[in-house]
């Protein structure tokens, strides 16, 4: 029996040697890891108490700091602009070296299944990506960089996750996340600098989730005190506690964000959760104009639940959108598939959040990254309802007449309706059904027909001009 003790810890000792090393710091600071340029980084470990610690990087920036009490230790190094690769040395109880780091722009991308969604699809075969195999085929690139960790859940905040930090090429990016990995090409393309992408996504998961459990306090939101043996993707906090707190405080230019799907039978408590998501999560990184860019529900039947209207929930994210600052939105009403929640259609996602990046992060003049906004009722009489539009940037429809218009009067009941433009920022809508309208919807359903663009090919957003309730 001592000679088998003897011989488990020899092997522990041979296959773990990071678990008795002194100096220690997460998994995602290692070989390959993008740092934000132009920024003090933040980096952090382990040591033995009142250990000096020592960071050098091989650009010229050095910083120092001392482990405390319990042996953890934080700092931030000055970084320069894009560029690499270079070397980023620790000496404390013992010397790391990491090598092959590159600084560049690094964003964090989560959610849910649609975020998740890998390039090569996923494994049942009914949910492709559009031109996965060409784009898979011409990945190669050194200057992208990808960091996807295991998926974890916590009842307490964790401070670690399992992963490595992978070259884009063909047999990293087909497991990778195609929504964020077209729009790390997308940035790389034009930014020209190397690009760090995060993916931290769980399919199915609730917003509740990925919020922490103070935040989820002031919501009167309990918390688990046990580990559920199943659907621990909707269960408060522990997405937060396992796949989000462990990068805290990473140096990232911003976050985008594609979930909602969990959540679409309760579109008024998304629409005060989301919201607080985003100010917890930026209270988290110290940057309350930390972007926050996300992804608007796609059309899909729900056919399940009947009453579910997902029209609702994708008015709470437009709200969140337009309450909020530095937030941006990409509407999906011109690729949903009625059948399929997950469209095969992510480039053209990750293209329109690259624009959203470009305009609104990097001060790029003259991209255009929204479709018409619904603004206001410019007049109603004569039996019509004029609509005032926010970036109309000249407003067009897709095919040969405007679709998904309904109007309503007194009686509260919606007939389909006629619809014409007026000028690039106004659209007439009215029924022969409708003496004297007081409501106009467009697209409020769930699988919608809605066809109205601006001068770009951007889609509008479904809207209301009622606050009724469903009856």
């Amino acid at each position: 029996m001592l000679q088998v003790k003897i011989l488990f810890f020899a092997v522990v000792l041979a296959l773990s040697p990071s678990i008795f090393a002194q100096t220690q710091l997460p998994s995602f600071f290692n070989d390959g890891m993008v740092l934000q340029r132009n920024e003090r980084v933040s980096i952090w470990g382990h040591d033995k108490p009142g250990t000096s610690i020592q960071i050098t990087g091989s650009w010229g920036s050095k910083a120092e700091a001392r482990s405390d009490e319990n042996g953890k230790w934080s700092l931030r190094l000055s970084t320069p602009d894009a560029g690499g690769p270079y070397k980023v040395i620790i000496s404390g109880s013992d010397e790391i070296v990491f090598k092959d780091v590159l600084i560049g722009e690094v964003w964090l991308c989560s959610g849910q299944s649609n975020m998740a969604m890998p390039l090569k699809g996923f494994h049942d075969g009914a949910s492709p990506i559009n031109g996965a195999a060409e784009t898979i085929k011409n990945s190669r690139n050194k200057k992208i960089r990808l960091f996807k960790a295991d998926l974890q859940a916590g009842l307490m905040p964790l401070d670690d996750v399992s992963g490595n930090w992978t070259i884009a090429k063909p047999s990293t990016v087909e497991d990778f996340s195609a929504l964020a990995y077209h729009f790390g090409t997308g940035l790389n393309k034009i930014l020209d600098v190397p690009i760090g992408l995060i993916q931290t996504a769980w399919g199915g998961s609730s917003v509740e989730a990925w919020m922490d459990g103070q935040t989820l306090s002031l919501y009167g939101i309990k918390l688990p005190t046990e580990m559920p043996e199943k659907h621990k993707n909707v269960v408060p906090s522990i997405l937060y506690n396992g796949m989000l707190h462990p990068y805290v405080p990473y140096s990232i230019s911003g976050v985008i964000w594609y979930q909602g799907e969990s959540n679409v039978s309760e579109p008024e408590e998304y629409g005060k959760l989301f919201p607080a998501l985003i100010k917890s999560w930026r209270n988290k990184w110290g940057n309350e104009h930390l972007p926050f860019y996300f992804v608007q529900l796609a059309p899909f039947g729900y056919k399940k639940d009947s009453s579910v209207n997902s029209a609702f929930l994708r008015e709470a994210q437009m709200q969140t959108m337009l309450n909020l600052n530095d937030t941006g939105m990409v509407v999906t009403l011109d690729i949903g598939e009625c059948n399929n929640i997950h469209p095969a259609e992510k480039k053209l996602i990750g293209e329109r959040l690259v624009s959203l990046a470009l305009a609104n992060t990097y001060g790029v003049d003259n991209v255009l990254y929204s479709g018409p906004i619904y603004d206001t009722i410019v007049d109603r009489s004569g039996g019509k309802v004029q609509l005032g539009f926010k970036f109309g940037q000249g407003l067009g429809h897709a095919g040969s007449e405007l679709r998904g218009f309904k109007i309503a009067g007194k009686d509260r009941v919606f007939y389909k309706a006629q619809a014409r433009i007026n000028s690039d920022r106004t659209i007439e809508v009215w029924s022969e059904r409708v003496n004297e309208p007081l409501a106009v919807r467009y697209a409020f359903d769930n699988c919608t027909e809605g066809n109205l663009i601006n001068g770009s090919g951007l889609p509008a957003s479904s809207f209301r001009t009622d606050n009724w309730k469903d009856e």
